[in-house]
């Protein structure tokens, strides 16, 4: 059981990753449950569900955000139980506006919950990776 748990979090989580590359609002957010909280270590705000999440990414976009490519490096899956897993790998993105690029290389851990909605994050928490 825990192989097919690791399989289905690994596949909840190419979504996740392929839905914010194509800056797919919609998609990305529906990857998360409604009580989903968010600590970035580029935001002084921490997000305690994904409605706050999703207004501070409409005010970004407002602004000329964009999302022009996310990669998924080195995912592992930690299964905790049948319903419950821990997902880490490194990212490496570039954000927008278009004419002038920011690259980043990340560290992400994405805390994965089974529902009736299937396999949706629960807890995301992003870090940068040391450059020494």
């Amino acid at each position: 059981m825990a192989s097919e748990v690791a399989d289905d979090v690994l596949s909840a989580a190419a979504r996740l990753v392929a839905s914010f590359a194509a800056f797919d609002r919609d998609a990305y957010f529906a990857a998360f449950r409604p009580d989903a909280d968010f600590i970035f270590y580029n935001s002084r705000t921490t997000f305690p569900d994904r409605a706050s999440y999703e207004r501070a990414w409409d005010d970004w976009a407002r602004e000329g955000w964009r999302v022009l490519a996310c990669e998924s490096v080195g995912g592992e899956v930690r299964v905790l139980d049948d319903d419950n897993a821990i997902f880490t790998h490194e990212v490496r993105t570039t954000l927008g506006p278009p004419d002038s690029p920011t690259a980043l290389h990340e560290r992400e851990t994405i805390v994965f919950s089974r529902g009736v909605a299937g396999w949706l994050a629960t807890h995301e928490h992003l870090s940068s990776v040391p450059t020494t």
